[in-house]
């Protein structure tokens, strides 16, 4: 998703790693110091995470993660072992060389608030309800749950304000539930909240970020439990009311493997969305790309023990020829899962789409909706959406030895398919149907039966940054697209061609345009500002909520488009715990209604877009 200026800032991120530490003075010669943490990598960490050990993540992975989470990991947490020779002043330095960051003066942040008295139980009165990714992709919560109407909301006010340590974006999805907000966050931290205050109950550190919802297990239930995955690909079963790991499990042994959609849960099956940042490693002309293929894991909830995988690319690659500069050309891979799948009870199957392939040759299952046996991980279809399209990040730089022959379009289906019943259809007309939406500004309904294409409808321009990315929703019939068509460019300018960014209503039905709201170019000259819509949006009755680039929160009126409430999230707000939380661009997760209340993250800081660190509460009344 989004990948060109998010491989331009992991390339960086390479450069950072592989340059001396920021603010370091160079020597009496003018030259920059090399940093001392480049060789203690070299001799104690580079022969597993350069690529020779399968299951330890690519070293692209740690420069993704904070100095904080690097140095838990290597002073107590899954590294601690193999960082036992080294000294604390070593592993810093390790850490420094893989952040790029002066860690001399490094103190770990303060904790954040605990709850005291009442604030402190959890409300087993209030299990979690089976709504938003993890359990519908729809989005849609009903009046109950959401226990709040849309003659309430223009009342919303800010409650409290959360501030996420040690990070710089926010990309998990939060989950209300038991009177509280679980979320996780960039420093690999997961919070369990107070829902009315803010205050935290517990912190489990898994020391990898988290960019996936959090998923409760739904019932009253003595001990529910929570379950997410992280960046380097782990899969994480923790309980609720205590923040306990009850297990971790690999997602897959590809050293580039990450999860970035959140996994569904259905019974004893929790179907994991696998995908990588390979795409990113073949930036180096030697590295031999690519062997990558994306899936869906199927793992049993009390273990996390797989019970059967589904390759999106189903042949395993092979070599197709060399580069220019002799490397190895593997393929077909890559055809990754970015989003969450789909749950089909009436049909048993689990509905789930693809992106783009990583090398040549492309196949017919990138760009692709896949039907998949929720039972064995059969698979009972696939409808591809736009073919011929391989492409990785070699393909934007100078050297371009690895990029595909294809070279893009790069038109992921990063969005979740929404399975949406149609009431009333006609005789011989589908009962249900699938929507499927892709950063090329198509929509697809899609017959769960066949595969078969039954409309098609262009929302945007699309493009590398546009159509659709995270997530739609529907309410009855009616599919709500957030559309982003990109205006900024990444030299400053702003696009030719404005595009429609903003909010679409289509008919389920036939994919006829129901209304369109345009959003409104407020960034007046803003650095990293956009008015599109990349995150998910989330609806309830009479309202579909929307965080656009530009920071701006709105709630439409789902049968005209028209805005009802809207508030300005990028600016700073006093936290809970005493310190600021600063808000950003909305990217990756939507909102979550629950009891009440509205949460939401706000700094999506990936793609050249406004970073941030604020988790935020929203409720009648207000503060």
């Amino acid at each position: 998703m989004l990948r060109i200026k998010i491989a331009v800032a992991m390339a960086v991120g390479l450069l950072l790693a592989l340059s001396p530490v920021r603010g370091a003075a160079p020597d009496a010669a003018g030259q920059p110091p090399i940093p001392p943490g480049r060789a203690l990598y070299t001799e104690h960490c580079a022969a597993c995470h350069n690529g020779a050990v399968q299951k330890a993540p690519h070293r692209e992975f740690l420069q993704g993660m904070s100095p904080g989470a690097i140095l838990n990991a290597l002073n107590a947490g899954a590294m601690k072992s193999q960082a036992a020779a080294l000294s604390p002043v070593q592993r810093q330095q390790v850490a420094e060389y893989l952040t790029g960051s002066d860690l001399a003066h490094y103190q770990p942040p303060p904790p954040p608030v605990l709850c005291s008295g009442a604030a402190r139980q959890f409300d087993l009165a209030q299990p979690a309800s089976p709504v938003g990714w993890g359990h519908d992709t729809r989005r849609f919560v009903p009046a109950a749950p959401a226990g709040l109407t849309a003659g309430a909301v223009p009342r919303l006010k800010l409650k409290w304000a959360f501030d996420f340590p040690e990070a710089q974006r926010a990309r998990s999805q939060p989950a209300i539930a038991l009177g509280a907000v679980f979320v996780g966050s960039q420093s690999g931290n997961v919070y369990a909240l107070d829902l009315k205050s803010g205050c935290t109950r517990w912190i489990n550190n898994g020391s990898a970020e988290v960019r996936t919802g959090i998923v409760v297990e739904t019932g009253k239930r003595a001990h529910p439990r929570l379950y997410f995955g992280d960046f380097i690909g782990r899969v994480h079963a923790v309980d609720a009311l205590t923040g306990k790991t009850l297990w971790i499990a690999r997602a897959d042994d590809h050293p580039n493997t990450t999860i970035t959609g959140t996994p569904l849960l259905v019974g004893s099956s929790l179907f994991v969305p696998v995908s990588a940042l390979e795409v990113v490693t073949a930036a180096d002309p030697k590295y031999a790309c690519c062997t990558f293929r994306g899936s869906v894991a199927a793992l049993d909830t009390r273990t996390g023990e797989l019970k059967w995988r589904h390759y999106t690319v189903d042949k395993e690659p092979s070599q197709s020829g060399v580069t220019a500069v002799g490397t190895p050309r593997l393929g077909p891979a890559g055809a990754p899962v970015w989003g969450s799948p789909a749950y089909d009870a009436a049909r048993g199957v689990i509905y789930h789409g693809s992106g783009e392939n990583f090398q040549s040759p492309a196949d017919g299952n990138s760009d692709a909706l896949f039907a998949v046996d929720a039972r064995t991980g059969a698979r009972r279809w696939v409808f591809q959406l736009t073919a011929h399209d391989a492409w990785n990040v070699a393909c934007m730089l100078q050297d371009r030895s690895n990029c595909p022959l294809e070279n893009g379009p790069d038109h992921d289906v990063g969005a979740p398919p929404l399975l949406v019943p149609l009431a009333g259809s006609a005789p011989g007309a589908p009962h249900d149907i699938v929507i499927v939406g892709q950063k090329s500004g198509m929509v697809y309904g899609v017959d769960p039966d066949s595969g078969t294409p039954v409309w098609s409808a262009r929302v945007g321009r699309g493009g590398v940054q546009g159509g659709i990315h995270f997530g739609m929703a529907a309410e009855g019939s009616t599919v709500f697209v957030g559309v982003n068509d990109v205006l900024a460019q990444a030299d400053g300018s702003r696009a030719g061609d404005a595009g429609t960014p903003g909010l679409v209503a289509l008919d389920a039905r036939t994919g006829k345009e129901v209304w369109r709201t345009v959003a409104p170019d407020l960034c007046a000259g803003k650095a990293n500002c956009d008015p599109g819509i990349s995150a998910a949006v989330t609806a309830m009755p009479g309202v579909v909520f929307a965080g656009h680039l530009d920071g701006r929160l709105r709630a439409y009126a789902s049968g005209s488009g028209k805005v009802l409430w809207e508030t300005e999230t990028d600016r700073v707000f006093r936290s809970v715990n005493g310190r600021d939380a600063k808000g950003g661009s909305f990217g990756g997760p939507g909102v979550a209604i629950g009891e009440g209340y509205v949460v939401t993250n706000s700094g999506y800081g990936f793609s050249d877009h406004m970073p941030g660190n604020a988790l935020l509460a929203f409720a009648v009344g207000g503060k």
